[in-house]
Order: structure tokens, then sequence, then C-alpha cells
């Protein structure tokens, strides 16, 4: 892997489905899996497997589906986890187990009951089993964000030596601010005894609209995967979103950083995760959102259409969007009613386009937006 290559594991199939009324069947999530095979992610978690019979089931189909990427099953620190997952995964091409447990003074004490010595000493036999079935395993320090960054240091250095091929610092509560993720993460790449044998990654909760932020923090200092999901869908507010992360990478190439995701792929497979689980895309969510590339202020919309680039950093048909969208509104200049009076057939010549303005105005005003349908009406009111 070039060091610029950062590596996208998705977890839609996962902790995506994980939110509240978004379950998805054994035949919808192959329908997914299969389009985030094509989409080029590196690593695919398609469940947890001993969490029910079906999502067993689901693991076991996605892993003969699956032709590039590697397939990942969750467990805990438990050996029946560890035992159901690599069942579930022994089809697999490239398998991978992803344990772990919590490792904040939180987690420690009111979850397991426990102190810091007993928890490294769970982690290394999680690993260490979970090493005697595959190759590939994950780490996961789960509340790694409220985690006290020398005893990190220590666990993920106790799990490296066990075999972890890859170390998950996850800020799960979606606390961290982006300086103080990356420093995280720069820390434990300075300070971690065989961090050159691990691959460090960045699962980053949005619970304060940081989670993207707090991804790219860890990249920029470090970290080569970044855990994520379509749409950013994941539990309470979501997860760092694939589609983001993918295009800063790719329209700041003076990070040296990217994917080997095919973003004309983005937009659709955005509505097909959309469909799927009946979560509708806010509209001014970023890189897929409906209005993404949509244009109704009148300066806005005269930049664009002169050129493109005065108002949008993408170009729409890059995440595989047809085009640009300029919407008529009571905001709208004259430069876009004549443009898409202009695209049903109808050229305006300055007098004309003043008397036809005034009339798309009043109109505009009555309704929310002016579509095609209205044009022709509007110019026919004009005498036209």
């Amino acid at each position: 892997m070039a060091n610029g290559q950062v590596q996208i594991f998705d977890t839609t199939l996962r902790d995506g489905e994980q939110v509240p009324g978004c379950k998805l069947d054994t035949h919808n999530k192959l329908i997914i899996a299969q389009r985030l095979d094509e989409l080029g992610v590196d690593v695919l978690e398609a469940g947890f497997p001993i969490s029910s019979p079906g999502d067993f089931e689901s693991v076991v189909k996605i892993t003969r589906l699956i032709k590039n990427a590697r397939v990942c099953g969750l467990t805990r620190a438990v050996k029946k986890d560890i035992e159901v997952a690599a069942e579930a995964l022994k089809d697999a091409k490239k398998p991978r187990i992803h344990t772990g447990i919590g490792t904040s003074d939180p987690h420690i004490k009111y979850k397991f009951n426990s102190n810091r010595d007993k928890i490294i000493e769970r982690a290394v036999a999680a690993v260490s089993y979970a090493k005697s079935f595959v190759e590939d395993v994950e780490f996961y320090a789960e509340d790694a964000g409220r985690t006290d960054n020398v005893y990190l240091a220590r666990i993920c250095e106790a799990v490296i030596k066990s075999g972890a091929t890859v170390l998950n610092i996850p800020d799960t509560t979606g606390y961290c601010l982006p300086d103080e993720y990356g420093a995280k993460v720069k820390y434990l790449k300075e300070n971690v005894t065989g961090i050159d044998k691990a691959t460090l990654s960045c699962h980053c909760h949005n619970d304060l609209g940081l989670a993207t932020a707090n991804s790219i923090a860890g990249v920029l200092n470090g970290a080569r995967q970044i855990e994520c999901t379509i749409n950013g869908i994941g539990e309470r507010a979501g997860n760092t979103s694939l589609e983001e992360v993918v295009m800063i990478m790719r329209q700041h190439p003076d990070l040296n950083l990217d994917t080997n995701i095919n973003s004309k792929l983005l937009y659709s497979t955005s509505q097909l995760v959309s469909e799927s689980m009946g979560m509708p895309v806010q509209p001014n969510k970023a890189v897929v959102g409906a209005n993404a590339f949509a244009h109704s202020s009148g300066i806005h919309q005269d930049g664009v259409i002169k050129k493109r680039e005065t108002y949008e950093i993408m170009d729409p048909h890059d995440v595989g969007v047809t085009e640009s969208a300029i919407v008529l509104t009571a905001r709208s200049g004259r430069a876009a009613l004549a443009y898409r009076a202009k695209n049903i057939g109808f050229e305006l010549d300055k007098l004309q386009l003043d008397k036809v303005y005034k009339q798309f105005l009043k109109v505009a005003d009555q309704q929310k937006e002016v579509n095609d349908e209205d044009i022709p009406k509007i110019i026919e009111a004009c005498g036209l």
C-alpha cells in the first residue's frame, strides 16, 4: 500500500444498520454489498455474526459474493464471538476478524467492573485467539477518544505483539475535537513500539458533527484507514460519511492522500442505501444531497452559468450527478430565467426578457419554485 493510499473500511451493513428502523433482510444486504464491492471499498464489514442467526447467514452469503474487498466480521473480546465470526467468514477470499474491548476509564470501571491490566489481558487473549483463525485481525479500542493516550499506547503495543494487523482508534461517542483526535493518532504513531507492523484506523462518530473532520485529522497524522458509512448513517447522529472523506482527499491533491473508490458511483450508491433502508438523505447533505449542486440565488446562478467553477468545487459528473441544477425561485435573476427558457426552446432577447422577468417574479412570489411547465405560461401571459 502506497504511503498516501487510505483504505476505506465500509461499515454500512454493520454500524449503519444499527439505526432504529434500518434493519435489512439478507437479499437487500447482498445487493448493497455487491454495490460496495463495485464502488471499490477495501474492507466491507458484513455484520456481527453472533448477534443473530440472520446476521450470521448474511455474513456467510456476503463472503461468497464479494470478489475484491476484504470481508470483516465484528466480535467482542469473547471466545464464542470469535469462533462464530471465524465460521461465518470461512469462505471469504480475504477474511478479517474485528475484535476489541472498551479502554476508557468509564468503560473499564462501569461496563466491565475491571481494571486496566485485566483489560489488556482480555485484549491480548482475544487478538491471539482470532489470529488462530485468520491472518488479518483488527483490534478496536472502544471509546479510544476518551482513553488516556499513555494507556492506549500500552494496549496497542500489546495487541500488535499478539498479531493485530490493524488498530482501530474509535471516537465512539463523537466527543473529540479534530486537533485532539489528530494528536491522539500522532501520539500512537510516535510512541507505540512495532506500530510499523499495523495500520492505524479512524472510526469516528458524529455526535458533535465532527466525524468527517476527525477522520481527516487522523489520516493527516498517520492513520491509513477510515471506517465510514454511505450517507454517514449510524447510531445516534451517525458515522463518518464515506462520500465526504473520499471527495475531501480527491479535491485536495496537495494532501497526497487518495482512495480506491470509483467516485462516479457515489450518488447512485447513496440513493440505493437510502431507498433500501428507508433513510432519506437530507437535501443539504454534502456531496450526495439533492441540493449539493443546486443553485437558486441569482448571483450564484449567473456565476455558474458563466463558469461552473465559480461556485462549485466539484464537477457533479465526478460523483455521478448528471448536471448542476438551476432552480427558479423569487431569488433568481434574469440570467437563470433566460437559461432555463432556452433549455426548453425559448430564445428571449433583452427586451423580451425584461418583460417576461417581471411576470416571472409575480409567479415566483406565489409559489416556492417555478418549473419548466410554468415558463411557457409566463411567456404567453406577456403576449409573446
